[in-house]
C-alpha cells in the first residue's frame, strides 16, 4: 500500500496529510509547509517552536535516519487529531510504533507531539 493510499484509508485532514506525504519524500520544505510560523513540535517531550527550529530538527533527527510515518489510524480526541503508526528508517529498533497528536487551526498544524 503506497502513503497516498493509506493516507485515504485513514482519512487524514489536509495538513496533515500534506505533512505525512512530504515525510514519505523526505522533504523538508513539503513538511514545513502545513505548519503554522509560531508551530510547537514536541518531540518525545523536547520542544521545537517556531519553523526554524523544526526545521533543524528535521534535518538533524528525520533526514539523517530516513525516519518516515505510515499512518494507519486516525482519530479525534479532545479537539486534537490523533494519528498512530509506524516509522521506518534506519534507527534502531525500526520500524517503531508511533503516536502523532495534531492541533489544526485555520487548516494548518499549530503543534505536533509525537510519542513512541
Amino acid at each position: 500500500m503506497t502513503v497516498k493510499e493509506m493516507n485515504m484509508s485513514v482519512d487524514l485532514p489536509k495538513p496533515i496529510a500534506d505533512y505525512v506525504e512530504a515525510n514519505a519524500r523526505l522533504d523538508i520544505d513539503g513538511m514545513l509547509k502545513p505548519f503554522l510560523n509560531n508551530a510547537v513540535f514536541i518531540d518525545n517531550g523536547k520542544h521545537f517552536e517556531g519553523q526554524a527550529a523544526i526545521r533543524q530538527l528535521f534535518e538533524h533527527e528525520v533526514i539523517p535516519v530516513k525516519a518516515i510515518f505510515m499512518p494507519d489510524t486516525v482519530r479525534e480526541e479532545g479537539g486534537e487529531v490523533v494519528v498512530e503508526g509506524p516509522a521506518h528508517g534506519d534507527f534502531p529498533g525500526s520500524p517503531l510504533r508511533f503516536t502523532y497528536r495534531f492541533t489544526l487551526v485555520q487548516g494548518a498544524i499549530k503543534t505536533l507531539e509525537t510519542t513512541v
